[in-house]
């Protein structure tokens, strides 16, 4: 049913956390457009946000409880579950049992999740995803203010003087926050924007300097920015003393770190002139801000790494104030509310800590437990390496993917085969993880559940609902509450609906704390909302003494207070590590891993949209032109990645944005929508000493050739078993799914085996073959129902100079004579002549991009906007298009 309102919500995606206004539409699905109140992103979004309302569909939805692969009854699989945990508890104590939850839930499930474990249960086993995204941010922020505290807050990226971005593809990863960067910049072009990363990325677009250091090197370049400005007479001596402790220790450490210019500069593997310039710019601009991520975070060393950041803005007395300070970005909707609620297994609730006992016995009167863990639980990588030793017998792994996010996931497959029990509550019925669990329960997603997020700059924000939810699918908290009843616990987990959990939240932040001098997180202004004031609740940026009626900046630390026992800051004495994988004759290459744009995470949401798979539809492998020469790799060919831990097929794509010995590979495809291109496979479970995050960015592997004989795109309006092929991959295109397959027989036989998946199919058919101008054949073979293509095929030894990216639309056009005729000549028009896809939002392809710049002689990015539409969405395609005008301009003006 059609819905005329727009409704207020989040997205469903990173950190920035996006207000989103939502209503259904006729056709069961739900419009979106960007919120022009909320303060995150003031109505912009990005294609990922734009494409949510494709993404609603029932598609693959887990709709019923199953327990051993038998549809059951909800009664039936709680009192399982809850009978499991509790034996397994009984006969081995609680800490054999343990749950791994996401920075996907709301707060009010993350709550209730680690209520149930560390407060009655009885062990500190619960972690979640976010170990492998902000872990090292959180020992960073503990170790120097006390608290895991977020200084800054969006609106200070319009005040700065100079951003540092270090660790992170804004641009890709966090692109609304970039665009504002970028609008910044253009309205004040003196601002100087700085990326330390090793590869160039869309975020040195805008940059004045790119410094590509070498990977793992980032304490030595930040222990240098220090020791540069103490040489320079750059830092602030009153603020040290009187709100610092620690720096004398801080600048020893750095200085041995940068005795040796020549070995300094070696281990950075930038040039002198290059450093000088940013240490000056950076001593000699009082508002800068450095924004980092993962790069800085997915390391062994990723909380010194973070320290050493904190330690230049700290001794430069450049935090608590408009347009300056550190800024860690989070990678999760909800990563700051797990990390608020204590879902880390190193924290306890609400920001209160183990080694507190103080904080230990508030907590416990509070729940009305005596039973409150008192020692911290098992980590991600710890808690699975216990499943696979057999001290964990029992895990609910909750709206997480761990087989494809963790490292070592071969390993992870193993645990999850060992452990007596495995439960997953999640939205999707088939995922990498799940086909290992013995009990299943259905989730709400995204548009169904309801409750709370908090964003990258200590937001809080209503997540609503917007449609029914599909099947017997139940919030996250429900779920939670009824295996508590079940376990003896009922008069603990009676909660009515989600706002009654948020308001015992809400309470808890106020234990001890009700002045907020204790703690920096305080929400006592939110602990009188009724049901109305719940459902209504605009943002919220903590620590909420009061409600704010209207939107309000705040930042941290403007009062120069810590949450140290001293009151004062820290600085931590740091000094670089080399990072724990290291090359050798066998394993040359150093590979990085991370997100493109237009896909999250392992795609169980953003691969049902058609359009957010058009851009990028296939697993790549970026590696320089000289180490492809070497190795004997094209454009376009399959190569294999592979180390002791595991292997990996992706595409190659010869770039020079990546330096030599490096290679970068995106960490979305999994076992769910490809074979063997699971970058996790390859990584080991190398991880920080402090934190427990993961060391993605490093992993040394080799490189080679993947032979094969023929290679098809295969359509179909339904999905297909491909399995039995060498090299797959699923995209979804609009009203079905194209498959880009690869194996190791002649095309001929491909075709035998491509047809018998397509016999079935009713209608008549077009079955066709030549040979190209290189003598190669080329076979067609097209399923005709009723004017619709209901199955079709392309093959031959070699796809890859063929311009096939029509076939991606051939499902969602009427296929009357001249369809026909394209789809066996492969002369296309209209719809099915756009090309690949640059611009998601607006859905432009290269080729009309091409012909704007050819017919119209257009040479400016804006000119093309302007006429086709590109870039004028979320502006992530912006750069693409800037190469398009490069290559294309001059080859036609000539």
């Amino acid at each position: 049913m059609e819905n005329n309102s727009w409704t207020k919500t989040t997205c469903a995606y990173c950190g920035v956390g996006c207000g989103i206004e939502a209503k259904s539409n006729a056709q069961g699905g739900v419009d979106i457009r960007g919120d022009i109140a909320h303060p995150a992103n003031y109505g912009k979004l990005c294609s990922k946000g734009l494409a949510l309302g494709e993404t609603v569909s029932h598609e693959g939805r887990l709709l019923h409880p199953s327990l051993e692969g038998q549809e059951t009854n909800w009664s039936t699989a709680l009192d399982h579950v809850a009978q499991q945990f509790s034996d397994i508890i009984a006969e081995h104590g609680p800490d054999a049992v343990a749950f791994y939850v996401s920075g996907q839930l709301l707060t009010e499930d993350y709550y209730v999740a680690n209520k149930l474990m560390k407060g009655f249960i009885g062990s500190a086993n619960i972690d979640t995803n976010s170990r492998l995204c902000m872990s090292s941010s959180v020992v960073g922020h503990k170790r120097a203010f006390g608290s895991d505290t977020v200084p800054i807050c969006y609106e200070d990226l319009d005040h700065a003087d100079m951003v540092v971005i270090t660790g992170s593809n804004l641009a890709w990863c966090h692109p609304v926050l970039f665009q504002r960067l970028k609008a910044a910049k253009k309205l004040r072009p003196e601002l100087f924007i700085v990326v330390i990363d090793p590869r160039k990325t869309d975020s040195s677009a805008i940059a004045d300097l790119h410094l590509a250091i070498q990977p793992g090197s980032d304490v030595a370049l930040f222990n240098g920015l220090l020791c540069h400005l103490v040489a320079e007479q750059k830092i602030n001596p009153n603020y040290i003393d009187s709100y610092c402790e620690g720096f004398q220790d801080a600048l020893k450490n750095a200085q041995q770190d940068c005795q040796d210019e020549r070995d300094f500069l070696d281990r950075l593997t930038i040039s002198k002139t290059l450093l000088t310039r940013f240490y000056k710019q950076f001593a000699n601009t009082e508002k800068v801000i450095t924004i980092y991520s993962q790069g800085v975070n997915q390391s062994s060393q990723g909380s010194d790494k973070v320290n050493s950041i904190l330690n230049c803005h700290l001794a430069t007395g450049r935090i608590g104030k408009a347009g300056m300070g550190p800024f860690s970005v989070t990678g999760q909707p909800n990563a700051m509310g797990g990390r608020e609620v204590g879902g880390l297994a190193n924290t306890l609730a609400a920001h209160m800590e183990f080694n507190n006992p103080e904080e230990h016995r508030l907590i416990s009167d509070f729940w009305q437990s005596n039973t409150v863990a008192k020692a911290p639980g098992l980590q991600a990588i710890d808690l699975f390496d216990a499943m696979y030793d057999g001290k964990i017998k029992a895990v609910w792994i909750m709206a997480t993917n761990p087989v494809v996010s963790l490292p070592n996931s071969n390993k992870i497959i193993a645990a999850l085969q060992k452990c007596p029990l495995v439960v997953v509550s999640d939205c999707i019925k088939e995922t990498a993880t799940s086909k290992y669990a013995s009990v299943l329960l259905p989730a709400q997603g995204w548009s169904e559940k309801s409750g709370t997020v908090t964003n990258s700059e200590r937001r809080i924000s209503r997540q609503r609902r917007l449609l029914p939810t599909p099947g017997e699918g139940k919030p996250d908290w429900w779920i939670i509450s009824e295996v508590a009843k079940r376990m003896g616990f009922s008069r603990h987990f009676s909660y009515l609906h989600e706002g009654e959990i948020f308001n015992e939240y809400a309470r808890m932040t106020t234990l001890g704390n009700e002045n907020g001098k204790n703690r920096d997180l305080n929400l006592i202004g939110l602990t009188h909302l009724d049901a109305q004031g719940y459902s209504q609740l605009t943002p919220q940026q903590w620590p909420v003494t009061k409600l704010q009626k209207k939107i309000i900046h705040q930042r941290m630390f403007s009062d120069n207070v810590f949450f140290t026992p001293s009151k004062k800051a820290q600085f931590i004495a740091v000094t670089h590590q080399k990072p724990k994988g290291v090359c050798d004759n066998n394993h040359p290459f150093l590979l990085n891993s991370g997100r493109i744009r237009d896909q999250w995470h392992t795609m169980t949401r953003t691969g049902l949209s058609s359009r957010l798979s058009a851009h990028i539809a296939e697993p790549f492998v970026n590696i320089h032109p000289s180490d492809a020469q070497q190795q004997q790799l094209n454009n376009g060919d399959i190569a294999m990645l592979s180390n002791h831990y595991g292997k990996a097929l992706a595409r190659v794509v010869i770039s020079t944005r990546i330096q030599p010995q490096q290679l970068f590979m995106p960490i979305h495809w999994n076992q769910s929508n490809a074979k063997l291109s699971s970058v996790c496979a390859l990584i080991p479970a190398h991880k920080d000493s402090y934190s427990g995050q993961p060391e993605f960015k490093t992993t040394p592997v080799a490189i080679q050739k993947w032979p094969y004989q023929s290679e098809a795109l295969l359509l179909s309006d339904e999905p297909l078993n491909v399995d039995a092929f060498a090299y797959w991959i699923k995209q979804k295109v609009s009203n079905g799914y194209l498959y880009r397959i690869a194996a190791q027989l002649p095309a001929q036989q491909l075709c035998v085996k491509l047809h018998n998946l397509l016999a079935k199919k009713s209608g008549k058919t077009l079955n066709y073959s030549r040979s190209d101008d290189h003598n190669t054949p080329l076979y067609r073979y097209a399923h005709i129902h009723n004017k619709q293509i209901l199955g079709a095929y392309i093959a031959s030894n070699n796809l890859q100079n063929q311009p096939l990216e029509w076939m991606q639309n051939l499902l969602d056009i009427r296929a009357d004579h001249d369809v026909e005729l394209s789809f066996v000549s492969g002369v296309v028009k209209g719809k099915l002549a756009a090309g690949k896809i640059i611009c998601a939002c607006k859905q432009v392809g290269e080729n009309t991009i091409k012909s704007a710049i050819k017919d119209k002689q257009l040479k400016t990015v804006q000119a093309i906007s302007d006429c086709t539409g590109a870039g004028t969405g979320c502006g992530s395609c912006l750069p693409d298009i800037q190469q398009l005008v490069a290559d294309y301009s001059l080859s036609y003006s000539a």
